[in-house]
């Protein structure tokens, strides 16, 4: 008898569905504080939908978007809980997200005056950009290191 979609999930159910060992899940709540699974008594934990939808999410931007998990971190800093939960259904990179997104107008005004916005670029095609910059970045300053620059 499976369980209706609504239903919490064991950590070893979670393990089994999303096809990750579960010392990853429990990492992974170290690393996200928007993974919260629900704990009773000794524990033990419990994963509703949401946080399930959240654990993919976070599996597809890990392991099929080839994310760091900083960058999963700016990314849900940049853009909230949304932009993990609809890693499945956005485009398959960031590339096309942008492509897509630069022809529409911007959502808001940015009114902080050291940040000028490009015409037509949105809010959220701003962030990924900023997140792809900052990861840019951070390579760039692993290689340095690495070569002793």
């Amino acid at each position: 008898m499976s369980k209706g979609p609504l239903a919490l999930r064991t950590i070893s159910e979670a393990s089994e569905t999303l096809g990750v060992p579960q010392h990853v899940l429990r990492f992974w709540e170290t690393k996200f504080p928007f993974i919260r699974p629900t704990k009773r008594a000794g524990g033990r934990r419990f994963y509703r939908s949401q946080d399930m939808a959240l654990l993919e999410g976070v599996k597809i931007l890990l392991h099929d978007r080839g994310y760091t998990i900083r960058g999963v971190q700016m990314l849900f800093k940049d853009l909230g809980q949304k932009a993990i939960l609809s890693a499945k259904d956005a485009p398959a990179n960031d590339a096309e997200m942008i492509l897509t997104e630069v022809m529409s107008p911007p959502t808001s005004n940015d009114q902080r005056p050291h940040d000028i916005r490009p015409q037509g670029i949105s809010d959220q095609s701003r962030a990924a950009l900023m997140q792809v910059v900052r990861i840019l970045e951070d390579t760039q300053g692993s290689i340095r290191k690495t070569l002793g620059i």
